[in-house]
């Protein structure tokens, strides 16, 4: 690559740096944290990417409405794993159930937004940032909670996403984010020619590229660092041998690794069901309920596991009459989970009516900040108003 002799912009050189070297920063400085300190308290955010049908997870069996609208996709009060006389959880849910029972999972029904948007790029945009805005609002959420926190503290393994697709909730301009699709395959810096032509054609006067330098070198020993977390990490726990129980394999060494790693992002896709909903969503129920209960499970061995919290999460639920197709297309409000050794169990906030639709679509009865608020004031410093904009009742879902 050849820089162009036309006056130097500092943020696009970094952003094709950014592109050339596999990472997704654009470095800004300034800021001052809101109190940062010395913890080891993570969050771990699992989203379920497609558009979740919460009906068909946590289950409103006690409903006509529900039964009228769903022929082929529903569930009887005999299949569901009942929670009261109007809910339940999906039969391949069991795992979660008991953990429902014993006090760690709390589901907080309705989560959503006003004015909702139906595309998935858009809706997972509003949930990225935690503003109706979207992208246009600047960072995503976990980077404002960065900014907000640290300042100019940065860490190149605070925020790390473990999966091949890195959401735009941990874009930040001044707090890189990690990611990796597997321990042996993961590197930041992916084209070291490629930096050394930048070292080249660009003079030494370039505050920025002293600052690609530093980052390149930072990026470089985190790399060796994280796999490393994850290749030494030893475990009872058997997770399921699928990517989804790898991915949260390699979430649970990063809690325990030691290496102030702070936030965790991990994806399991597949959830866009307008066809032949009931086996596929029931598959991914399974997948769900294997790994996420083995990945619970082992962070209950150690200390610094019992204090993270994991929340899940779809960027829209699904409508309430299922199509010509034996699926569901795109809706507005669902559930969300939230676990850990914190976490006190039990349903929050209230289930949609099946009655008084948004154009077919459940409305929301929760917004979804409530839920992001809390896990701020579980895990960080930081006031939540201070990131998400504005100010937000807690559920009273951690202990």
């Amino acid at each position: 690559m050849t820089l162009p002799s036309r006056a130097f912009d500092r943020r696009a050189f970094l952003a094709r740096a950014g592109a050339l070297s596999g990472l997704s920063v654009l470095p800004s400085f300034g800021g001052a944290p809101c109190g940062a300190r010395d913890d080891d308290r993570a969050l771990v955010l699992i989203q379920l990417s497609g558009g979740n049908d919460g009906l068909s997870m946590v289950v409103p069996y006690g409903d006509d409405v529900y039964h009228a609208a769903r022929k082929s996709t529903r569930w009887k009060a005999d299949d569901v794993l009942k929670l009261d006389e109007y809910r339940g959880l999906n039969p391949a849910l069991g795992r979660l159930r008991e953990r429902y029972d014993n006090g760690g999972l709390a589901i907080v029904e309705g989560a959503g937004y006003p004015q909702p948007n139906r595309s998935h790029f858009k809706s997972l945009e509003i949930w990225h940032t935690a503003d109706a805005g979207g992208r246009n609002a600047g960072d995503g959420w976990i980077g404002k909670l960065c900014a907000a926190e640290f300042g100019n503290d940065v860490a190149p393994n605070r925020v790390v996403h473990v999966g091949s697709n890195m959401p735009y909730s941990v874009q930040s301009t001044a707090h890189p984010a990690a990611a990796f699709t597997a321990p042996a395959g993961y590197r930041w810096i992916k084209n070291a020619d490629s930096l050394a032509e930048l070292d080249r054609n660009a003079t030494g006067r370039d505050g920025a590229l002293a600052f690609l330098r530093e980052m390149t070198r930072d990026a470089r020993a985190s790399s060796a660092a994280l796999r490393s977390a994850v290749l030494r990490y030893r475990t009872e726990a058997d997770y399921p041998d699928d990517a989804f129980g790898e991915n949260l394999r390699a979430a649970a060494a990063l809690v325990n690794g030691g290496l102030g790693t702070r936030v965790i992002s991990v994806e399991l896709g597949g959830f866009d069901t307008h066809n032949a909903q009931r086996d596929r969503h029931q598959d991914l129920m399974e997948t769900l309920d294997g790994g996420l209960t083995t990945f619970l499970d082992d962070l209950q061995r150690s200390e610094v596991g019992r204090r993270a919290i994991v929340v899940v999460f779809s960027e829209f639920g699904r409508r309430v009459a299922e199509n010509g197709s034996g699926g569901t297309d795109h809706g507005c409000a669902g559930p969300m989970f939230v676990a850990g050794g914190r976490v006190a169990g039990g349903v929050y906030g209230a289930h949609p009516s099946l009655v008084e639709l948004d154009e077919g679509d459940l409305v929301f009865t929760t917004d979804f900040r409530r839920v992001y608020a809390e896990a701020i004031r579980g895990c960080f410093a930081c006031a939540p108003e201070r990131v998400l904009g504005g100010t937000y009742a807690s559920l009273g879902f951690l202990a």
